[in-house]
Parts: C-alpha cells; sequence; structure tokens
C-alpha cells in the first residue's frame, strides 16, 4: 500500500527518463524539521530514504523519495530567512542586481514564491516596488507584520491565474532556495509563466551541484531538495517550456548557489555569462557525469575522517556541542551516525523554536548558547559550516574560548584567535 507520508519516483523530474543512474546512498533520514520537545517520551518518528541519482540523458541530479510537502513544510515551519546575515546581504544585491541589469524601477511588480518571512522582497519594496510574497508556512505572518503583502497557500498553476487577476502581471518572479524543493515542477513552471509579463523575468537560486561536489556538501542533500540543479539541466528544464536562461552568477548562499535569469523565449540578448558557465561545466564533467563518478568514495572518507576526530576527541574527555541546527544538519548526524554520546548538545540563539528540541532522530538537546560560554566545552562543532567563519567570529568575540571544528569537506579545526 502506497505511503500517504512519501512517494518513491524511477522516472527523471525533468525529462521523465527512466533508469537513472545511482549516485549515494546516505540512509534513512529523519526530516531535517522533525524535532520533539526535550523530555518526550521515545516514540515513532518516520524516517525515509535519500538516495542521489543521476539522469544520463539531461544530467539532472536528483533524490528518488518525495516526501509530503505537508510534512516538510507544515504551518509550524521553523526556518526564518532573516536570522542569516549572508541572505540579507543576499537579498539586497538581488534589488540592485535587477535595477541594474533588468531596469527595474518603483511601481514595478515583484512576487516571490516561497517567500519566507518577506527578507527577500523587503529591499524591493524599499526601493519602491510593489510586491506580494507566496509562503504555505506562517512564517507569511511574519512577513505581513513587517509590511509585506502575503498568501499564505501553496504555489500552484490555479493560485497563480488568481494571483494574476486579482494583482496583474508582474515584472519579475523569484524562486530562491525553494525552485528545487517543488515537487511537480512543470505545472509550477507554467504557473510561474503565468504571473510574467510578456518582458517579464524570472529569477531562481537553487543550490550549485558543481559548487557541492567541490566541497563536498553531501549534508546539503536532504528531503528538501528534490533537485541539484547545474546551469545545463536548468537550462534544458526552462527551455522545455520556452524559457530562456539569458543571465547567469554563482553566488555564496547556502554554501554555493546559483542564480538564473530566464525570460520568454526570443524575448532577452543572452549575456556571456551563460556560455562561461556552460564552459566550465562541460569542462568539469557534469555533462557526462564524470564529475560524480568518485563522490560516493570521497563522501565516505570525510565520514571515516570525522568520526576518527570525534572518537580521538571524546576518548580523551573532550568536550563537544554542535553549532547550529539547520536542516543539512539531520543529514550529517544521520549519515555519520553521531549521537548524545557524542555531542553533548547542539547551541542556537535564544529566539530560536527549536530550542528544547532534540536534533532530528536523536536526543541531543538543542539549547540556547549561553550554555557554550558558561559552559567553555573543549571543542564547538560547526554544522552550519557553510556560514563557519561568520559564526566562529561571532562565538569568539561573546567569549568562547574553545576549538572550532569544521566537518566539510575535510574535517578540520578552524584558527580564529581570540578577541
Amino acid at each position: 500500500m502506497p505511503s500517504m507520508n512519501s512517494r518513491t519516483i524511477a522516472a527523471c523530474q525533468a525529462c521523465g527518463r527512466m533508469g537513472l543512474e545511482h549516485v549515494i546512498f546516505l540512509g534513512y533520514v529523519p526530516t531535517g524539521n522533525d524535532m520533539v520537545a526535550v523530555g518526550s517520551p521515545l516514540g515513532e518518528r518516520p524516517s525515509f530514504p535519500l538516495e542521489l541519482v543521476r539522469c544520463p540523458t539531461c544530467a539532472l541530479a536528483q533524490v528518488t523519495c518525495v516526501v509530503s510537502a505537508k510534512i516538510l513544510y507544515p504551518a509550524s515551519y521553523t526556518y526564518r530567512s532573516n536570522s542569516t546575515r549572508i541572505l540579507r546581504d543576499n537579498f539586497a544585491e538581488l534589488q540592485r542586481q535587477c535595477s541594474r541589469h533588468l531596469g527595474l524601477k518603483a511601481g514595478d511588480f515583484v512576487i516571490d514564491i516561497g517567500a519566507n518571512d518577506g527578507t527577500l522582497l523587503s529591499p524591493f519594496r524599499d526601493a519602491g516596488s510593489r510586491v506580494l510574497g507566496i509562503e504555505p508556512s506562517d512564517a507569511a505572518k511574519d512577513a505581513v507584520a513587517c509590511g509585506i503583502a502575503s498568501i499564505q497557500d501553496y504555489f500552484t498553476p490555479q493560485l497563480a491565474r488568481a494571483v494574476r487577476t486579482e494583482y496583474g502581471p508582474a515584472k519579475v518572479v523569484t524562486a530562491t532556495n525553494v525552485f528545487a524543493h517543488i515537487d511537480d515542477i512543470h505545472p509550477a513552471i507554467e504557473g510561474i509563466k503565468e504571473l510574467l509579463d510578456d518582458n517579464g523575468v524570472f529569477i531562481s537560486e537553487s543550490h550549485y551541484l558543481l559548487g557541492l561536489l567541490e566541497t563536498l556538501q553531501y549534508d546539503s542533500i536532504y528531503h528538501d531538495h528534490l533537485r541539484y540543479y547545474h546551469l545545463g539541466s536548468l537550462t534544458a528544464l526552462l527551455g522545455s517550456h520556452d524559457l530562456d536562461v539569458f543571465r547567469v552568477e554563482r553566488i555564496p548562499t547556502h554554501g554555493g548557489s546559483i542564480r538564473v535569469y530566464a525570460g520568454r523565449r526570443g524575448a532577452r540578448a543572452i549575456d556571456p555569462s551563460v556560455a562561461a558557465l556552460r564552459a566550465d561545466e562541460t569542462r568539469a564533467g557534469l555533462d557526462d557525469g564524470r564529475a560524480l563518478g568518485d563522490f560516493r568514495t570521497r563522501v565516505a572518507s570525510s565520514k571515516r575522517a570525522l568520526n576518527t576526530l570525534l572518537h580521538e576527541i571524546k576518548s580523551q574527555g573532550g568536550r563537544i556541542y554542535g553549532i547550529g541546527a539547520p536542516s543539512r544538519a539531520s543529514t550529517l548526524i544521520s549519515y555519520t551516525g553521531i549521537d548524545a554520546d557524542t555531542l553533548d548538545a547542539v547551541m542556537e540563539i535564544p529566539t530560536s523554536p527549536k530550542v528544547n528540541h532534540y536534533m532530528p532522530g536523536t536526543r541531543i538537546p538543542v539549547q540556547e548558547e549561553a550554555r557554550l560560554f558558561n559552559d567553555q566545552p573543549e571543542y564547538a562543532l560547526l554544522l552550519s559550516w557553510h556560514i563557519g567563519a561568520e559564526l566562529a567570529r561571532n562565538l569568539r568575540q561573546k567569549g568562547y574560548r574553545g576549538k572550532f571544528i569544521v566537518p566539510l569537506p575535510a574535517p578540520k579545526l578552524l584558527e580564529v584567535p581570540n578577541a
């Protein structure tokens, strides 16, 4: 009997090709936000298979288990975009890019799909754009409280038609760190086209496959992320809907992402950045799959090295506290087998809704970061390692005196001078 919580796919999510090529299996992993309150009795919790595969036709990397959006993104979804400075800076720069390269001006309409708390739309609003966020979780209420008009709902073609009827067409539609999360992607792209005016631009930001491989970010493989784009696979996907990719850039968010501008076929000149990045991808072996060939071996080696380092610290009586509880930590902790005997606790800022909950699939408690400064453990494991340098500097300035461990791509100690 099929599960109501997930389904397994055998055909490519983009082109429909069967016979997908296995890349790596990371085990049965709980979802990144399945966190129960500290002290809760042990009970059954769901975990889902996490396998990365590659399509031999369009070269799209993707997972094979699709977890229900109602499980991944319930109304109580805890993540907030404004919690990370690098994201706030990124979205401010995106607004400047739209003004500089697209001629976006005051009064133009901008829609953000998966708008979370409205952080992306804030600089657009401040520059005079009309803005609208579409967000299924209660983060939409936070956006409204900040003056960002929002619709709390899942994005569908039906909703897109209703939005266009009520608000009119948009000059820009954005989907940042969400375009790879949407299950049935083809209707979603048609919905995005419905929102755009004739010369409108769709801008997506997604984890970048080449960056993932370069820095061995296996922890960025989790159930929220259904697809891992590179420019080649994304160009093919959007092209099947008569959308041209006309500009692209690599950006640092989420440990390495790709920002892609697309418009209706023939509407805009193709920027040289497109051909340049495609050439990089071809040289790196993304088109023929060579780049994925040794990924599993490198991941296994990194796992062993991390376990060895943590074991040595614990065998010498050292204490290790985790720093940050992002969704990606669920994959790292589950795959490497880290438990409460290795990681004493995980630190979060006091306002985080994850405080006083267990990390998914474990009894590792998430606690306020004040404990880090009071206890002064010998080591701090940077689970949000993709912003590790920023976190380490901040914690050092606040008074933490111990050593920092960066788990990926190769486990190492991060040198941060004392304040």
